[in-house]
């Protein structure tokens, strides 16, 4: 059984993404205020920067600030909190952009999903280092968690509804392989959904399950090698922070649920299992 800390108190409506830089410490998203929350360890309290409609995801970028996904599209965030908007990707405003993350190349991927979910209605875009953006995925439906291999040479990927984590081959030149798909891991849907996730030092798979109470642990063959319990029915996502990367951050929402329900739903938790995780990979762009 792994320990759990509860960082903050329940500061976000529908927290998401989180993100460990040694420059920052831990940042998450409150997604649909469409803030960027950075998280004092020492304190539990947290400044809020709002960059749009949608926070959705966000990385470090090389040069400096963030590179993120707001509603429709991309932005660059500068180090003071500015935000320059690349553009829309869409116009159709029941669509957004939802989860996402950087490529050992250093190109910048973030998936969109329906308001109301609508089956097929999302798309998985790749934002290249040149900033020019292309469709990697069509037809998803809830486009989340999105990860790379230790070795650098299979990316992981959910789209919540179909209850699996997807493996592809990865191309340095090119990025993801979409003709590659396939299932790696089958959640049961009395487990809940799976949303984020994130990858360790050791290859296993990170599962965060929405509706599921719990963070589960996965070989690359699918297994299921642990399960960390959580005090809120909605898991988000993870990422694995800290000075040696042995802590693993864990997202949690209260989104649809009544006020007076899990009043810690909404709060950052920690976990220490005992591995470590990999460094945050940067858009080069």
């Amino acid at each position: 059984m792994v320990d759990i800390e509860q960082v903050t108190d329940p500061r976000a409506h529908h927290g998401e993404g989180p993100v460990w830089h040694d420059s920052w410490g831990i940042r998450f998203v409150d997604m649909l205020a469409g803030d960027i929350l950075t998280a004092d360890l020492a304190t539990g309290e947290v400044d809020r920067l709002h960059i749009g409609e949608v926070a959705a995801a966000f990385r470090p970028r090389a040069s400096g600030g963030m590179v993120a996904a707001i509603e429709r599209g991309f932005a660059f965030v500068s180090d003071d909190g500015a935000v320059t908007r690349l553009g829309e990707v869409w116009s159709d405003s029941g669509v957004r952009m939802n989860e996402g993350g950087c490529d050992p190349a250093g190109r910048f991927y973030c998936g969109s999903m329906a308001y109301a979910a609508t089956p097929g209605a999302g798309s998985l875009y790749q934002l290249g280092i040149d900033g020019s953006v292309s469709v990697v995925l069509p037809d998803v439906t809830i486009s989340n968690g999105l990860a790379w291999a230790p070795d650098h040479q299979v990316a992981y990927y959910v789209d919540t509804p179909t209850g699996r984590v997807d493996a592809f081959d990865y191309d340095p030149a090119t990025g993801l392989v979409a003709e590659s798909r396939r299932k790696v891991i089958d959640i049961p849907s009395e487990h809940g959904g799976p949303d984020g996730l994130t990858v360790d030092a050791d290859g296993y798979l990170w599962v965060a399950l929405w509706g599921g109470s719990a963070v589960r642990r996965y070989a690359p063959d699918g297994r299921l090698d642990g399960v960390v319990e959580l005090p809120a029915t909605q898991v988000t996502a993870c990422t694995f922070g800290g000075p040696d990367l042995d802590e693993l951050y864990i997202t949690t929402s209260r989104q649809g649920l009544a006020d007076d329900y899990q009043p810690v739903a909404g709060a950052l938790f920690r976990a220490r299992p005992g591995v470590r995780g990999l460094p945050v990979l940067p858009y080069t762009g």
